[in-house]
């Protein structure tokens, strides 16, 4: 069994097995959902200019924060039980890992970005502070966040597929169709190399850290003189 890279286990158990923690969590990313929404209808280009089934696309840590909503939310009916026992099903399998995937690639995306061209964004400001320190803050948040999903999530090996082909299909609606998320630079060949090399690691990172359920580790032998 694979477990969490983290010795946070109880932490975890206790944030998300309490109502009043899990639902504070939860009022947070609604708010920081929505502050994302702002960002991307005041941006050039806008929301107003996709059509409506495309804005998952191109707001992508919206649609992060929205994904890991869900996969949170999931857990209020098993409150009063321990979350690492919380039920699975299919439609659960591939929420959890798209939500864990979608979390660490456009969370450690934004500090690549930001650390690209830092001369566009640093400074000290009272934009500047937001426009710099502020979302990368916020955004490495979403890679803490993602690191709780393993703990009552699970995945399959069609679950990771499907998750890297919807990542490189987010790909290239960026940078082949022209609607990556908002910069002040134009993105060169080094961000879209470090897009791709994300898409492919976060889905390697969550085969590292999800227990699979389609998958039955082989049994240890045993050494001579256990049976005593």
């Amino acid at each position: 069994m694979v477990t969490v890279p983290f010795d946070g286990g109880r932490y975890v158990e206790y944030y998300l097995g309490n109502a009043p923690s899990l639902s504070t969590l939860l009022v947070a990313n609604g708010a920081a959902f929505l502050v994302g929404v702002s960002f991307y209808v005041h941006s050039d280009p806008s929301l107003a200019a996709l059509p409506t089934f495309l804005y998952p696309l191109f707001g992508d840590s919206p649609t992060a924060i929205a994904l890991a909503t869900l996969s949170l939310a999931t857990l209020l009916p098993n409150l009063g039980n321990r979350v690492r026992d919380a039920p699975t099903n299919a439609p659960l399998v591939y929420l959890h890992t798209f939500a864990f995937v979608w979390l660490v690639k456009y969370g450690l995306w934004t500090v690549v970005a930001l650390n690209l061209h830092p001369d566009q964004y640093v400074g000290f400001g009272a934009a500047a502070l937001w426009d710099y320190w502020g979302i990368m803050l916020t955004h490495l948040l979403f890679v803490v966040e993602a690191f709780a999903i393993p703990y009552y999530g699970r995945t399959t090996g069609r679950a990771l597929a499907a998750a890297l082909v919807a990542l490189l299909a987010n790909d290239a609606f960026d940078y082949v169709l022209g609607y990556h998320p908002p910069l002040r630079y134009d993105p060169g060949i080094p961000l879209i190399l470090a897009t791709l090399v994300l898409s492919v690691g976060t889905v390697l990172l969550a085969d590292r850290v999800f227990d699979r359920v389609d998958r039955v580790d082989p049994p240890v032998p045993s050494r001579r003189g256990d049976d005593g």
